[in-house]
């Protein structure tokens, strides 16, 4: 389908009278919505002003009817949820672990025979080593030993699960 110039002729005048694009399209013939529309731009025509009733904004009715049901905060897959839901076992008091003075290791007193545990800040002139009895095969005293290895179910239980989204 070629723009001849009668067809170009009634586009303007069916667009300046106001039809639609496609109602354009149907009186013409043989032509899409999109054709039309292209012909209008590539021939500059303006948009149509829209009549006052249609450029006034529309008042809208307060709805009444719906009511907003509240949704519950948790959301993805609870099956766990309460679990975490329950309060978590006080942590066992630890009991301060009192090293006496002779026991008390520099870096150069430590051997196979020594608790190899850190206590306080190596930046500190007051930072020693345990020095107390090693249990066999370890490298700590049995006290150390407690801190140093704790049972994994343990560790899992305590650790809380990463955040996951669903």
């Amino acid at each position: 389908m070629s723009w001849t110039d009668e067809r170009v002729e009634l586009l303007k005048k069916l667009w300046t009278d106001g039809l639609s694009a496609s109602q354009i399209a149907a009186e013409l013939g043989g032509i899409t919505r999109n054709a039309v529309i292209g012909k209008v731009h590539r021939l500059g025509l303006s948009g149509r002003a829209k009549s006052p009733s249609s450029s006034a904004p529309r008042v809208r009715k307060p709805r009444t009817h719906m009511m907003r049901v509240p949704r519950p905060a948790m959301r993805g897959n609870t099956a766990l949820a309460l679990a975490f839901e329950m309060e978590p076992e006080p942590e066992p008091e630890l009991i301060e672990n009192i090293i006496p003075i002779g026991q008390r290791r520099t870096l150069l007193e430590l051997n196979e025979d020594t608790c190899r545990w850190p206590i306080g800040d190596p930046a500190n002139t007051e930072f020693f080593f345990c020095g107390g009895k090693p249990l066999s095969g370890l490298p700590y005293c049995t006290y150390h030993s407690r801190v140093a290895y704790q049972p994994a179910a343990d560790r899992r239980r305590d650790r809380k699960p990463p955040f996951r989204q669903g």
